[in-house]
């Protein structure tokens, strides 16, 4: 688990409650109040364990790494039901109450967990999306793109293959950064002719790696 002072807790949806069993979960987490309705509802007992002793359940190919500074907080929450309802698990690294935050601190807490393979897409929210792009870029592996409409998010998917997202907190109202994401999430790596250039970008991080 990452620690930066921003990403200490994880946020524990509905979408992670078992059909049945115990719900077993690090010391601390956030844990929605439709999660405690579901899992009251089917049985379920939570668990709170030390961080070291929680078995390994999420899909990396399902689950989505959320973060944002204080200037996105409230869009990232907005996307919430969106991404629950496409079927996807949210590991959410911070902000949780709109306490102020540096998105560089976010940004890598997020790019991290996708470099590491624990989830292969990541969405992070600041207040023009900008910096936090940037940020995420300097993570070796990430390609982190900004958009702001569906022809951004396509482009950004099937020609350069993006595994981070960032978005305006400030410049996109719900409404539209839902299109976004959905047609980011969408849509798949086009391949082909498009990885020449991809192991381009590649290249050019390993150069300057060393």
């Amino acid at each position: 688990m990452n620690c930066t002072p921003y990403s200490m807790k994880i946020v524990i949806t509905a979408s992670e409650v078992p059909l049945s069993g115990p719900l077993v979960v690090p010391i601390g987490s956030i844990i929605t109040m439709e999660a405690r309705d579901l899992a009251g509802r089917r049985g379920v007992l939570i668990r709170e364990v030390p961080a070291s002793e929680v078995p390994v359940v999420r899909d990396p190919q399902r689950t989505v790494v959320l973060g944002s500074d204080h200037g996105g907080f409230a869009l990232k929450e907005s996307l919430k039901p969106l991404l629950e309802s496409l079927g996807l698990l949210i590991n959410d690294r911070g902000v949780h109450h709109g306490e102020p935050a540096d998105y560089p601190d976010i940004a890598l807490a997020v790019a991290e967990v996708v470099a590491s393979g624990e989830a292969m897409r990541g969405i992070i929210v600041d207040g023009a999306g900008i910096g936090s792009a940037m940020a995420a870029n300097k993570v070796p592996g990430i390609r982190a793109a900004l958009c702001y409409d569906r022809a951004t998010a396509r482009n950004s998917r099937e020609h350069n293959h993006a595994n981070v997202l960032t978005l305006g907190g400030r410049l996109l109202t719900a409404t539209q950064a839902e299109d976004v994401v959905r047609t980011w999430i969408d849509t798949p790596y086009g391949g082909g002719r498009h990885q020449a250039r991809i192991d381009k970008i590649a290249q050019i991080e390993r150069r300057y790696s060393k």
